[in-house]
């Protein structure tokens, strides 16, 4: 394409109504110096003030953001152990014992923009660019899904090669692969999207296709900072069209929306507010929040100074007590760790309340492909800085990571029934608050967890996986819930006709 085409292509995408529209008196819900204010003016929390606090998210309502202010500013480490636990608590209240797996693919890193942080931005000289055409993403799917995922994020520069019309049929070429397995037939049931910001029209074309969650993060709330590290006359340069962009995705009919923040670009506990004034304003205007919130850390990028010198990068201390606040404060939506952060830590940071992780990820535009081709995998020093956005620091095998969950008695999900039978947007978040969906993901939890077993574990990982599934379904006939009508009965019947080959087989 075209540099003509591209400049052209640039100047139609920001739609100023779109933005317009969702606005408060010409003003958007971040307000600086009120949450500045506000973690000032609870900057002296007692114990009791505290434990008042935990006990309304283990009530699984949403906490003020003077609430959310008066965690963030603890200070005692025996009230942070008290907090951690709170976090495990309320996310087994909601979610049960299950993670949910996914797997990044990277079809394009072809961008516009030239953040400061990024190892994609336009001139980063380095950075070798490429844009997957139909056949490699079908590739790459296959090799995604040889791995025993089911659910998939793709990940798109902003570039007019890289529209929503492409984007589109990456998600079609993507839900049309399918590859045998040890017993069964592997495919993505699920393709959720982390793209920029686009008007109402082509979110929609995404809708039409099936697009599941749709992913943008806002990077960071401080709107000085996102000036500073966004160049102006740039598309990501327009703070408000990007604050905005879920909004749009809403009024597109997209419902399961997440947001998100790359700490180490500004003061971690004013983004903590920025992402629960997000989910405010998403809860006034449409009555649900985000289906996940991510809390990326910044990483060392190809050509980026900042993205190893900035003085907000955020230490592992600190980040676990973001997490457990973000938790705490926002108790019924989703919460994402990836492979960004390093094996232990990250095992350490599931324990406070996340929900979704990936593994066996590679970053790098056709990674999956010259991985599946390398005689000995793909290892972490293999990693090529000027092909990839940033650097992993956990490279293990879905294998490896769910034997560990297994191991620590958390049961891995390849659930995506939920999306299929309309429990989304509104329904979803209705039954997340009752803690009912849960229940129904226990036992899609125990399913997939079956298929997964018995189509791609290796034998150390099935035999651990093996006593796990066995507890499992000791605790489904003990509880309550399950005895009602024909329930436990249908979920007894599909396990055996998995167990004998069938597969996607769902409540």
């Amino acid at each position: 394409m075209s540099e003509l085409a591209v400049k052209d292509w640039v100047k139609q995408v920001i739609k100023q109504d779109e933005i317009d529209k969702y606005l408060v008196e010409g003003k958007d819900f971040i307000d600086e110096d009120s949450i500045v204010g506000t973690l000032n003016d609870n900057s002296r929390p007692d114990k009791q003030q505290v434990r008042d606090i935990l006990q309304k998210s283990l009530r699984i309502e949403r906490l003020s953001p003077e609430e959310t202010a008066t965690l963030l500013q603890v200070t005692d480490p025996d009230l942070w152990e008290e907090m951690y636990a709170t976090g495990l608590e309320v996310k087994k209240k909601v979610y049960d014992n299950r993670i949910v797996f996914f797997a990044p693919l990277y079809c394009s890193n072809l961008c516009v923009n030239n953040c400061a942080y990024c190892g994609f931005r336009s001139e980063n000289k380095n950075e070798k660019r490429r844009i997957l055409n139909i056949d490699e993403v079908r590739q790459e799917t296959e090799a995604v899904i040889s791995e025993g995922h089911k659910r998939m994020i793709a990940v798109y520069g902003e570039h007019a090669s890289s529209n929503a019309d492409y984007m589109a049929e990456t998600i079609k070429a993507i839900y049309s692969v399918k590859k045998k397995a040890r017993q069964g037939e592997g495919a993505i049931r699920r393709v959720n999207i982390n793209a920029a910001p686009m008007s109402i029209a082509d979110l929609k074309k995404l809708w039409d296709v099936g697009i599941g969650t749709y992913q943008v993060f806002q990077e960071t709330y401080h709107k000085k900072t996102y000036a500073k590290v966004h160049p102006a006359n740039t598309l990501k340069g327009n703070y408000r069209w990007r604050l905005y962009a879920l909004h749009r995705a809403m009024d597109a009919g997209i419902d399961d929306v997440a947001i998100g923040v790359l700490f180490g670009l500004y003061d971690w506990r004013f983004e903590v507010m920025g992402l629960l004034y997000h989910t405010i304003d998403l809860e006034r205007q449409f009555g649900i929040g985000p289906h996940t919130i991510s809390f990326p850390r910044m990483t060392p990028a190809s050509g980026s100074e900042l993205s190893t010198n900035s003085k907000y990068l955020v230490n592992d201390a600190d980040f676990k007590k973001l997490v457990t606040v973000l938790r705490l404060a926002v108790p019924y939506s989703g919460l994402i760790i990836t492979a960004r952060e390093k094996a232990e830590l990250r095992k350490e940071i599931i324990q406070v309340g996340c929900t979704q992780t990936d593994a066996s990820t590679k970053i790098g535009i056709g990674g999956y492909t010259e991985a599946l081709k390398a005689l000995n995998g793909f290892k972490q020093a293999d990693q090529d800085e000027n092909k990839q956005q940033f650097k992993l620091g956990d490279t293990r095998s879905l294998d490896e990571v769910i034997r560990e969950l297994a191991e620590m008695g958390m049961i891995t999900s390849f659930c995506t029934a939920g999306y299929r039978c309309g429990r989304t947007g509104d329904k979803i978040m209705g039954l997340l608050k009752s803690c009912t969906e849960g229940k129904f993901c226990k036992l899609n939890a125990v399913l997939t967890f079956r298929e997964y077993l018995d189509d791609y574990a290796s034998p150390e990982t099935k035999a651990v996986g093996e006593r796990l599934i066995r507890k499992e379904m000791e605790e489904i006939k003990d509880i309550p819930f399950f005895k009602k009508g024909e329930l436990l009965m249908n979920f007894e019947e599909f396990y055996r006709k998995i167990a004998d080959g069938e597969r996607d087989i769902y409540i």
